[in-house]
């Protein structure tokens, strides 16, 4: 009796589950979809529909058009991609970082990573003349892979290993040291300053399409890297032996997944700046709504990151018109509260 009424309640269980991750993937697309028009749409300038449309259109058939209104689309097109690029990719990142640690605070920003590819695009701005995307590029990647592999030594050592809370502690205090040395290198040199001013809270305004033509290459084969290793990340939160026994090498895949988002990271800092709470926050709200399989919580994480960054973009464009209130600290702002109710849970240990 008990078997023959477990099985349809599993098969029940599971088609609810299913339904509800198709209608998060739907409403997904439709979140993605409003967000690109809004950012089309709004900003210093307000646009009605016919001149999104006609900006669009002349986009597209590489035009200028003449109605002001129309140029205003036109100009957001590159930003408003780039800002759904940059929080997937965050989202993504925080995601992976939090899966293969099995530590809810795992972000790229509180783990400092964000920071320490802030720190490489100074050194190298600062000591070896080094400018442009793809210099910006390959600095971010070395300081982002750097910081990384410091805060996981330093959250290691000692009893208990790889606890959340060290994780998170060695991240703290890991971004505070290196923010301070970015402000000793930038203090003292006026020029680099105001190079490094605009870019270090995180914003999308100086996206062109050439920057962008560098870092797609790392944003895919990282995304493609993550959504391959989503199986194996679902071995891994059941534990390590469990995950051992089901035949998935365990190091491997935490290093490959881990390469995978910190790339992801650096790249994006590298064109954005140091936009932090993206890969927070994403990842939280879509396990709380689509469950935690990874098979379906990677792709759900990038595209609420995409919606998350692209509407803190227009929304910061709106408050600060005719100037502009910058993405980052528009998702620091969201992000701060989130932070603090994740550190008040009572269960830390393990995701």
């Amino acid at each position: 009796m008990t078997s023959a009424t477990t099985t349809p309640r599993r098969a029940l269980s599971s088609a609810g589950g299913a339904r509800r991750r198709v209608a998060c993937l739907a409403i997904g697309v439709a979140l993605v979809v409003a967000s690109i028009v809004a950012s089309l749409s709004f900003g210093s300038r307000a646009v009605d529909a016919a001149q999104t449309v006609d900006g669009i259109s002349a986009w597209l058939r590489g035009e200028t058009p003449t109605d002001i209104g129309a140029l205003a689309v036109q100009s957001r097109v590159p930003r408003t991609v780039l800002a759904l690029l940059a929080g997937a990719a965050l989202a993504l990142s925080g995601a992976l970082m939090q899966a293969i640690t099995r530590n809810p605070l795992a972000d790229p920003g509180i783990l400092g990573v964000n920071t320490g590819a802030a720190l490489a695009v100074v050194i190298g701005i600062a000591f070896f003349g080094i400018s442009g995307a793809l210099g910006y590029l390959a600095m971010a990647l070395v300081g982002a892979f750097a910081a990384a592999l410091f805060v996981y030594f330093v959250g290691s050592v000692g009893p208990g290993g790889t606890a959340p809370i060290k994780l998170a502690l060695a991240g703290a205090a890991t971004t505070a040291a290196l923010s301070s040395l970015v402000a000793a290198i930038l203090l003292p040199r006026q020029a680099v300053m105001e190079e490094f001013r605009y870019w270090q809270v995180g914003n999308v305004a100086r996206a062109d399409w050439a920057t962008m033509a560098i870092i797609v290459p790392v944003l895919v084969v990282g995304g493609l890297i993550a959504f391959l290793c989503a199986s194996s990340l679902n071995a891994l939160a059941l534990g390590d032996d469990v995950a051992v026994g089901l035949g998935v090498h365990v190091g491997r895949v935490r290093v490959v997944a881990a390469l995978a988002g910190v790339a992801l990271c650096a790249a994006v800092t590298s064109v954005a700046g140091p936009t932090g709470f993206v890969g927070l926050m994403v990842p939280h709200a879509v396990r709380l709504a689509s469950g935690p399989d990874q098979r379906w919580l990677l792709p759900l994480s990038a595209l609420g990151g995409a919606v998350l960054l692209t509407a803190a973009d227009t929304i910061g464009r709106v408050l600060g018109s005719p100037g502009e209130v910058e993405a980052g600290i528009v998702t620091a702002f969201l992000g701060a509260p989130v932070l603090i109710a994740i550190a008040r849970r009572t269960r830390m240990k393990a995701l």
